[in-house]
């Protein structure tokens, strides 16, 4: 099955793949960072005494979470150009995507892991005489944090499988740059084999690092 294996069409159009895989990398960073800092706020939103602010978080979250990626990239892409009344290009639509979707992923993990801290631990905090705001500053999320980090992590990991989902609005990620490679060389074997094992790598390397750092952010 193997032995035709021609190695010279992956080293041909190595720029084009290289291209692919950074537009895929940067939509993970993209998408983890401002999806990290949105989940933050949805998380304090979904936390707060004010009702209408946490129903608010709430059915945000549970509606980008009950509906799968592939129609949320599609709803954006339709979507984000009528918005702002020009066309903003597949990418922009697709990140703007990304970040949405996976804010409120980040919301629950952020949230739970605030939600799992003893109430004693911020009693004690009061009782100190720290503010509410100090609370959750100096003694809530110290903790919290560390209890979060694998979880994101591992949320990244996903994210970034998940990245291979924008070929159905035109954008040239890795998977896509692969396909029109195996396209025009009819050549797919060595493509899409190349494409399963540099996801391969990639996810399994970092899993294990996040493996390792459990026990570490445990204690």
């Amino acid at each position: 099955m193997f032995g035709n294996f021609d190695t010279q069409v992956l080293i041909k159009n190595h720029a084009l793949l290289l291209n692919g895989m950074l537009i895929s990398l940067e939509l993970t960073a993209i998408a983890a960072v401002f999806g990290m800092v949105i989940g933050c706020v949805l998380a304090f939103m979904r936390l707060s005494r004010l009702l209408v602010v946490a129903w608010i978080a709430t059915a945000y979250v549970n509606l980008l979470r009950s509906v799968p990626l592939i129609l949320v990239i599609f709803w954006f892409y339709m979507l984000v150009p009528k918005v702002v009344g020009h066309p903003t290009g597949a990418f922009t639509s697709v990140m703007i995507a990304f970040v949405l979707f996976e804010a409120a992923y980040y919301c629950e993990i952020v949230r739970a892991g605030i939600a799992g801290i003893r109430r004693g631990q911020a009693q004690a905090g009061l009782a100190l005489g720290f503010r509410p705001t100090q609370v959750m500053r100096y003694v809530i999320l110290p903790q919290a944090i560390r209890t979060m980090v694998p979880v994101l992590l591992s949320q990244v990991i996903v994210m970034f499988q998940d990245t291979s989902l924008v070929y159905i609005v035109g954008v040239r990620d890795f998977l896509t740059a692969a396909e029109v490679v195996a396209d025009t060389n009819n050549r797919p074997l060595e493509l899409y084999t190349t494409v399963a094992v540099v996801f391969l790598a990639i996810c399994l390397t970092a899993s294990l690092l996040v493996a390792r750092l459990r026990p570490r952010t445990a204690r």
